[in-house]
C-alpha cells in the first residue's frame, strides 16, 4: 500500500489563503484570530485531512519515529482484553517503545476520536480491536500509511494484518462435548451479533449441533448479550421453560459470568452443564470449576505486537491472517451429565 504525502501547516495555510503564523496560532489555541479566518483556516485543515504534531520535533528520535505504538480496544476493564494489552506491553518493553491505550467501548464515534488522538500523536503503528461492523476509519487510517494489526476480529478491508484465534473450530469442539456427555438439549448465550467473533462462534455452535445429529432449537438461541446483566436475563428466561436445557454454551466471558450467577443463585451449577468461551480469573477455582474453551492471549498479543513492529521496520510483505489456537479446558462444568 502506497504511504500518503501528511498534509502540512504550508498546506493549510495555501488553502486558507493567511500565513503558517496564523495557522499555528489557530491550530493551537491562540489569540490573534479573527472569527472569520479562524473557520477557514478549520475548514481547510478539515478539508486537507491535517493533524497536527503533539510530538515536539526536538524530542523526536532521529529515525523521525516516536517511540511509541497505540493500542485500541473494546474494554480494557475486561479481563480479556487487559490481559492482551499486557503482553502487547511486554513485546513493546523488548523494542524500548511505549504503549498508549484506550478504550473503544465498541462505540465507531470513540473509536474514530481514539483514533483521530493517537495519530495526532504520530504513533509509529497500531493493534487495534474493530468495533463491530463499523471499520471505515480504521481504513481511512491505514490509507494513510500507519502501520495497524487488527486483533481479534479480521480487517474488511485489504493490507492489513490481522491476529485471531480458532472461533469457530474450539465452539464446535465445546459443543461436541457436551453431546457426547448426552445432552440433546443445549442453548446458546452469545455476544452482539454484529461481531465477527460472535458470528464464528455461533456457527461453530451450529456445526456442533449437525455434527451430533442433533435439531437447532431456536428457541434455546440468545444473542445480542452485552454484559453480565443481560446474560443473567437470558440465563433465566432459559431456565424458566419446561423442560429446560440441560446444557449452556456461553460464548463471551462476561456472559459466562452472567449464566453462572444465575446458575448457583437456583442451585443449578452441579445439575445443568456449561462450557463458556474465554477464561476468567478464578474460574478454577468454583465448585465445580468452569470448563472453558482457553485463548492462548499472551500468544495473541505477542503475534500482534510482533507484525506491527516488522511493518514499522519496513516490511512489505503481503498481509498475514495469523491464528492462534484455542484450547478446550476441562475443569467439571462441562462434564456434567443430564439429570
Amino acid at each position: 500500500m502506497d504511504e500518503r504525502r501528511e498534509p502540512t501547516m504550508r498546506d493549510v495555510a495555501a488553502l486558507a489563503r493567511v500565513s503558517t503564523k496564523t495557522v499555528s496560532r489557530v491550530i493551537n489555541g491562540l489569540p490573534g484570530a479573527g472569527p472569520e479566518v479562524v473557520e477557514r483556516v478549520r475548514a481547510a485543515a478539515r478539508s486537507l485531512g491535517y493533524r497536527p504534531n503533539l510530538t515536539a520535533s526536538s524530542l523526536r528520535r532521529s529515525d523521525k519515529r516516536s517511540a511509541t505504538i497505540g493500542v485500541l480496544f473494546e474494554d480494557l476493564s475486561n479481563p480479556f482484553d487487559s490481559a492482551l494489552l499486557r503482553a502487547v506491553e511486554d513485546r513493546a518493553r523488548q523494542n524500548g517503545v511505549l504503549v498508549l491505550a484506550g478504550s473503544s467501548e465498541d462505540e465507531p464515534l470513540l473509536q474514530r476520536e481514539l483514533l483521530e488522538s493517537l495519530a495526532t500523536r504520530r504513533v509509529d503503528g497500531m493493534v487495534v480491536m474493530a468495533v463491530g461492523g463499523h471499520q471505515d476509519a480504521l481504513q481511512q487510517e491505514r490509507e494513510r500509511g500507519t502501520p495497524m494489526v487488527l486483533v481479534d476480529r479480521p480487517p474488511t478491508f485489504g493490507g492489513t494484518d490481522s491476529v485471531t484465534t480458532t472461533n469457530r473450530d474450539s465452539s464446535r469442539e465445546a459443543v461436541l462435548q457436551l453431546a457426547d456427555f448426552g445432552h440433546r438439549d443445549i442453548a446458546f448465550l452469545g455476544d452482539r451479533r454484529t461481531l465477527w467473533t460472535s458470528q464464528e462462534r455461533y456457527t461453530g455452535y451450529l456445526e456442533g449441533l449437525a455434527h451430533a445429529g442433533l435439531k437447532l432449537r431456536e428457541d434455546l438461541v440468545r444473542t445480542d448479550l452485552k454484559g453480565p446483566d443481560a446474560a443473567e436475563r437470558a440465563t433465566a428466561e432459559l431456565l424458566d421453560r419446561d423442560p429446560r436445557p440441560t446444557a449452556l454454551f456461553t460464548a463471551q466471558n462476561l456472559v459466562t459470568v452472567g449464566a453462572m450467577r444465575v446458575l448457583r443463585a437456583r442451585d443449578l451449577h452441579h445439575r445443568v452443564a456449561l462450557i463458556g468461551f474465554d477464561d476468567f480469573p478464578l474460574a478454577d477455582m468454583l465448585q465445580p470449576g468452569v470448563t472453558v474453551v482457553r485463548q492462548d492471549v499472551p500468544a495473541l498479543g505477542r503475534k500482534a505486537a510482533e507484525l506491527v513492529f516488522a511493518r514499522i521496520e519496513g516490511d512489505t510483505s503481503p498481509p498475514v491472517h495469523a491464528v492462534v489456537p484455542a484450547s478446550l479446558v476441562r475443569r467439571g462444568s462441562g462434564e456434567i451429565r443430564p439429570h
